[in-house]
């Protein structure tokens, strides 16, 4: 497995991102062709110093576009920018329409003199491209290209990563100098940066690795029993990986934490099952008896946790976003793994350990040192104590319900939610928003034109100014920057028709007329509409792409559907980067809730299987959902969206609370059928496992908190997350699961029969 896992590669893809299912994605998917995509590549040649209307920068310009046009993976027909044939300006001459290249056959780049500069000036204020392909300050010109998820002729998936080096080396360090500055955005541009800072994941891991196996040392001062939950996690690790790459899979760079969450899911349960080893040779077995009694007392709740977190991740697998899914399996395998080496491989290589008796000695008094200070914690299994930390779990339910309300579900940041606001991306990004009517992130709604009567689909004026209306509509809600149509380009060559009156840059109402101006300005209508003009889209141009502003845009459009009918047309959404990521988070807002009660279903139903008894049902869930609306009430102050990478976290945040739930409720049975009281069986168990409980909970946590200084923005976000979610699940494992029992056995107490079942089980 270890050969098998060395093969494993990042792997990322376009494709992958999107919820095939979903109604934009179909509408993406079968105008991706006529119209704009959504994986575009943005360049622009930024002038340090004044213009770019001087020849150094007009020729860095040409050669950027011709580098990024030959690029592998670049859709060389989509490719724009003042140096391409396909970005034309229309006049007006004796001889009737003349409509020249920007920069045409005439313009030699090595002999750029201030006429021929001035002439191509003009001509881009003629052509209409001041905002998109050149700035409006004039101080940047862009290079427009579309991406194909995979090379046409091999049908290899585009290297995000290998192309990303592609556009450092062959297009940023080969051009940019002390004149020009290159910026680059898109979302082959972002998956290449995250997928470069994610390759330091492995530090952060090694970091994390270091402080656990130091503070389980610290814990059972034996070198062996340090060694022993670190080796059995990191074999199913290497298990996981060689899985992964048998079965075909990659790592994708937003999902390159999950598998070693997944190893702090086995460090959990080894610390568990270190403690137990350490307590039963304290209390005079050997090292085998020890082993023995850890397997049999631990293999019930181990597993129990252990495959609620394999049903939670399965059940991941029913959101249709391929990443997830891919994500969702690659978890599930790794926990899979987790029940063999952890509850199976670490007792049984445990067992051929030995151990002195002054060792034995040792580990007593430690035990007795650690546990000292939970006699103040017991005191929750008095009734009173009990019933006030009950009323307290209800009040903080309550707060965090109300707080938590108006999470956010998607991005919340400008530019790429998971890089740091510093990094280059996210500034060259701001630059491009600001200077720029157009930049990384727009929306697409297709407006479908049918033939009416004798017109056909380009010679319907009621349509143009249809999306005309809407349009203008569109350009006063909140976010968009600007909007480009069919109208746009016809206004112009309508005015153009009437030398140049700006009173006339309007749809002509004449149908032949609108006929023949869609045959003038066929080059000029690339992106927004068919050859046969049945399929029109108008791009609103978006400031950002955080959830509220994407959400507010695709509540105006729907508005205006509502409102606004014309016969044979149809308005549909949506296309463009941003109705892309519209469709990704409402697949996310809809599966959140399913998934949690799935989650939730399969722990209630786990726990009735095990113990037959309705209140550890009760006992282990109500505990776990105040700790996940915590995490909610957390995420939301933290401006932390539910996302891609965010959704996993929270279920296995949810499969790991209900691990310290499961080992404390199962050791709370064992007492409970002895027929010890609940008060002395409550304060019994948190000796026994309540200080494994908190130090496997400050472990991680300390290990984790390390993540908070990756480069990466969603990795540093789910450092947090997770730092808090184990504490938060911990505190409630170890204060109000038990005072829930207490209050549960004093309201209704079990019978004598049914105390003999628990303890049957529990052993």
């Amino acid at each position: 497995m270890a050969v098998l896992a060395l093969g494993l590669r990042m792997s990322a893809g376009f494709e992958k991102t999107l919820p095939q299912q979903h109604a934009y994605i179909k509408t993406f998917n079968q105008y991706r062709e006529a119209l704009f995509g959504a994986n575009r590549l943005i360049v622009v040649v930024h002038a340090r110093h004044g213009t770019i209307w001087n020849p150094p920068v007009l020729r860095q310009l040409m050669g950027v576009t011709d580098a990024v046009n030959y690029l592998q993976g670049v859709d060389r027909s989509s490719v724009m920018s003042l140096w391409t044939p396909n970005v034309f300006f229309t006049e007006i001459t004796e001889e009737g329409f003349k409509a020249l290249p920007i920069t045409g056959g005439d313009i030699i780049p090595d002999k750029l003199n201030p006429q021929v500069i001035a002439d191509i000036r003009g001509r881009v204020a003629a052509g209409g491209y001041l905002g998109n392909l050149v700035s409006r300050d004039q101080t940047s010109a862009m290079v427009l290209a579309e991406l194909q998820d995979s090379d046409p002729q091999t049908g290899q998936q585009l290297d995000y990563r290998a192309f990303n080096q592609l556009l450092e080396d062959k297009v940023r360090k080969h051009f940019e100098n002390a004149d020009v500055e290159i910026q680059i955005i898109g979302f082959a541009k972002a998956i290449g940066d995250i997928g470069e800072e994610a390759s330091r994941v492995m530090e952060f891991f090694g970091i994390a690795l270091l402080l656990t196996a130091l503070a389980v040392y610290w814990y059972c001062r034996s070198l062996r029993l340090t060694m022993l939950p670190l080796a059995c996690s990191l074999s199913s690790l290497v298990w996981q990986f060689g899985t992964l790459r048998l079965l075909g899979f990659g790592l994708d760079p937003l999902a390159i934490l999950v598998p070693f969450l997944v190893f702090a899911i086995g460090v959990s349960h080894g610390v568990q099952q270190i403690n137990f080893i350490v307590r039963e040779i304290a209390a005079g077995n050997n090292t085998e008896q020890a082993a023995r009694h850890s397997f049999t007392g631990l293999l019930i709740p181990g597993t129990l946790a252990l495959v609620t977190a394999f049903i939670s991740f399965i059940t991941l697998t029913l959101i249709p976003i391929p990443m997830i899914r891919e994500l969702a399996i690659a978890a599930s395998i790794g926990v899979g793994y987790k029940i063999v080496t952890n509850l199976v491989m670490l007792p049984l290589a445990a067992s051929y350990f030995s151990f002195s008796q002054e060792y034995a000695q040792r580990a007593i008094g430690r035990r007795e040192q650690h546990s000292r200070w939970l006699g103040g914690l017991a005191l929750v299994a008095r009734p009173r104590n009990a019933w006030i930390v009950v009323a307290l779990g209800a009040a903080l339910f309550a707060v965090a319900v109300w707080q938590s309300q108006g999470r956010h579900v998607g991005s919340l940041q400008a530019g790429a939610a998971e890089l740091r606001p510093e990094a280059r991306f996210n500034r060259d990004a701001a630059d491009i928003t600001a200077r720029f009517d157009v930049g990384l992130d727009w929306l697409t709604v297709v407006f479908e034109v049918a033939p009416a009567g004798k017109l056909d689909a380009c010679s319907r004026p009621d349509a143009q100014l249809f999306m005309d209306d809407f349009a203008q509509q569109m350009n006063g809600v909140p976010g968009v920057l600007s909007t480009r149509s069919v109208a746009d380009v016809l206004k112009g060559v309508n005015a153009g028709l009437n030398e140049g009156n700006p009173k006339m840059a309007t749809i002509t109402r004449d149908a032949r007329g609108l006929g023949s101006q869609f045959g003038s300005a066929n080059n000029q209508l690339h992106g927004f509409s068919s050859s046969d003009c049945r399929a029109q889209g108008v791009n609103l141009y978006l400031g950002d792409h955080k959830a509220t502003t994407i959400k507010g845009v695709v509540a105006a459009v729907d508005q205006f559907r509502l409102a606004n009918r014309l016969d044979g047309v149809n308005i549909r959404l949506a296309s463009g980067n941003a109705g892309v990521q519209a469709a990704t988070n409402e697949v996310l807002e809809r599966s959140e809730l399913p998934m949690m009660l799935y989650v939730y279903a399969a722990i209630l139903l786990l726990v009735l299987l095990a113990y037959r008894d309705w209140r550890a049902m009760l006992a282990c869930c109500l505990p776990l959902t105040v700790a996940t609306w915590l995490g909610y009430w957390f995420m939301k102050d933290l401006n932390i969206g539910l996302t891609v990478a965010t959704l996993p976290v929270m279920v296995l945040a949810t499969g790991i609370g209900v691990d310290y739930a499961f080992y404390i409720y199962n050791r709370l049975q064992l007492h409970l059928g002895a027929g010890m009281a609940i008060s002395d069986a409550v304060e019994r168990t948190l000796h026994e496992t309540g200080v494994a409980t908190v130090f496997t909970a400050l472990t991680l946590s300390i290990g984790v908190a390390t993540w908070s200084f990756s480069p990466l923005q969603f990795q540093a976000d789910m450092g947090k997350l997770l730092t808090f979610m184990f504490l938060v699940n911990m505190v409630m494992a170890v204060t109000l699961l038990p005072a829930f029992a207490v209050v549960l056995e004093t309201i209704f107490p079990r019978s004598a029969g049914a105390a003999r079942m628990s303890s049957s089980i529990a052993h």
